[in-house]
């Protein structure tokens, strides 16, 4: 159980989306160049966020991504299983059968648990808390730097 890059950014273009576009579509390639990650993985991402109803898309000039609802409306848990990222922590994926057969291994409810807690934190998450927190991050930054 890991949350991988396939989680991370999404949820990391997601915010730069929401940040950036005010009312215009953004293109791939300026999500790529402010955070870093392949324009070809940011398709292949964009491809399933969608399809899921995270984006839409906008071809020609101008054309882009712009959040496919309202940012208060879209939680993280959404974001990270719509690239299909897979934050189970059991190794039956909940079938208990983790020694084969029918047999439940001795720690099957400690991963079920710590699955269960994770999507019920990235539930309570909206996409728009994360936003504020980094545009008041972003504030802080820039008042330092006019200080120095």
């Amino acid at each position: 159980m890991k949350l991988t890059t396939k989680g991370k950014f999404a949820v990391t273009a997601m915010i730069d989306i929401a940040i950036n576009s005010k009312g215009r579509p953004i293109t791939l390639q300026m999500i790529s160049e402010r955070q870093s990650i392949s324009v070809s993985y940011l398709e292949q991402l964009f491809v399933k966020l969608r399809r899921n109803g995270m984006v839409k898309s906008y071809k020609g000039p101008g054309g882009g991504y712009t959040l496919g609802k309202n940012g208060l409306e879209i939680k993280i848990s959404e974001i990270v299983k719509a690239v299909d990222e897979n934050l189970d922590a059991r190794n039956c994926g909940g079938n208990k059968n983790c020694r084969g057969g029918n047999k439940q291994c001795l720690t099957h409810d400690l991963w079920s648990n710590l699955t269960e807690h994770m999507y019920n934190y990235l539930q309570t998450i909206k996409l728009a808390d994360l936003v504020y927190n980094d545009k008041q991050k972003l504030t802080k930054i820039n008042q330092i730097n006019q200080i120095n």
